[in-house]
């Protein structure tokens, strides 16, 4: 069974997936809103680097955003030149113009922004000067692929884009129709704004954690949806009953009663704490030692307290498919973003790291975050991408160590002899 908690405070609200009682995901974010990825501003220019092919931009939040070359060129990849110009031919100090945050600030880093604007709706993503239609690689049907496909040649106006979600799957022409033209209104809207706000003003903000549950989140796995707030629980129903109806069904008000909270009565904190730790045991007694840099994730895995029963490479094969399976719910639930860099057990056998390799990408396909298997490696290490938008949820819940920042190591003092 799969269900979704969502648990409500005065300034928090924090959100669960779980399948058979296993943490998948899991979000939290302040009452008003605390995410900025997907919001829209009119942006003025403060600098622009020849040398970087990038420019800053003020929009208004302290820290200048960044604006690569590559995110000011045409947001469909074949009407854009062989040869990039200058960011100086594009742009100057002093211009104003809209941009859309694709990843949020992070550390002492200023959000990067985008000007391929994407608004994403319940069945989807409008983008207004993209000129391509896309479809979910997540739908697998190549005749409802080829359906979709045309209905979303029918809808679009010239020179605009749609990617048609995973949700529009078995829609109707008229729902899709629907939906794209309330994103066109809403960039209407936007535009219009940026006409005459000044710089730098935010034009459009992202909706908030309850509404992109109902927007990106209900799906026909999706079993039942527990709401302990009956203020979020009558709001998620009415955007229920205007966008998916017949989903109606699967809310429900958690009453404790006198029984343990919400997230306590499905052990979700228990499970988050196991999940952030450094060394994660796995059900064999192997383990994985996960360690975020600023550069990227590093996962070992090792055999630990389990030893297999026939050889050394079976135990391998056998603990690196165990720890892919893990892996794979990790990368979701601490939403970790960037480069990935895993060091499974060396295998010798090429049908074994094979095998690996294929489940681990069968099971990143169920992440609604973008992942990439780069492959193996020449030191027999294997990598991969996971779209990185906002600074991962270890961030958002803990704070670095005040004796030694973060490092998880002390500073006792030089020896004598270095002094």
């Amino acid at each position: 069974m799969k269900l979704r908690l969502v648990h409500v405070e005065e300034q928090t609200i924090e959100t669960a997936v779980l399948e058979d009682g296993r943490l998948l995901e899991y979000h939290r974010e302040a009452s008003s809103g605390g995410q900025t990825a997907g919001n829209i501003y009119k942006g003025k220019v403060v600098n622009v680097l020849p040398g970087m092919q990038a420019a800053f931009v003020d929009i208004g939040q302290g820290k200048n955003a960044f604006l690569y070359i590559d995110d000011l060129l045409h947001p469909n990849l074949e009407r854009q030149p062989q040869d990039k110009p200058s960011i100086t031919a594009l742009l100057r100090v002093g211009q104003e113009l809209p941009v859309q945050i694709v990843k949020e600030p992070q550390g002492g880093k200023g959000a990067r922004v985008t000007t391929h604007y994407s608004l994403p709706g319940r069945f989807l993503v409008y983008m207004p000067h993209a000129d391509y239609v896309g479809v979910s690689k997540k739908i697998g049907s190549e005749a409802e692929r080829s359906r979709l496909r045309q209905a979303g040649e029918e809808i679009r106006e010239a020179g605009e884009g749609i990617i048609l979600r995973t949700a529009a799957e078995g829609e109707s022409r008229e729902s899709l129709g629907k939906d794209a033209a309330h994103l066109r209104r809403l960039w209407q809207s936007v535009t219009r704004r940026a006409e005459h706000a000044p710089a730098p003003n935010e034009l459009h903000r992202e909706v908030g954690l309850m509404q992109r549950i109902v927007r990106d989140m209900l799906d026909v796995e999706t079993d039942r949806i527990w709401i302990d707030d009956e203020r979020a629980l009558a709001e998620a129903r009415a955007m229920i009953k205007e966008k998916a109806p017949a989903m109606e069904s699967m809310l429900r008000l958690y009453s404790p009663a006198g029984r343990a909270a919400l997230f306590e009565s499905h052990a979700v904190y228990p499970q988050l704490e196991k999940a952030f730790a450094r060394r994660i045991r796995l059900a064999s007694g192997a383990d994985l030692v996960w360690d975020q840099t600023e550069a990227l994730t590093v996962i070992d895995v090792n055999t630990g307290k389990y030893t297999g029963s026939t050889d050394l490479e079976e135990t391998a094969f056998h603990t690196n498919m165990e720890a892919a399976e893990e892996i794979a719910r990790l990368l979701r639930l601490r939403d970790a973003g960037g480069i990935v860099i895993i060091d499974f057990i060396d295998m010798t056998d090429a049908l074994h790291r094979g095998r690996v390799l294929e489940r681990l990408e069968q099971l990143l396909r169920k992440d609604r975050t973008k992942c990439h298997v780069v492959g193996w490696t020449k030191l027999g290490l294997l990598e991969l991408t996971r779209k990185k938008m906002r600074e991962n949820a270890a961030g958002r819940l803990y704070e670095p160590c005040a004796a030694c920042r973060g490092s998880g190591r002390i500073y006792t003092g030089l020896p004598a002899a270095g002094r």
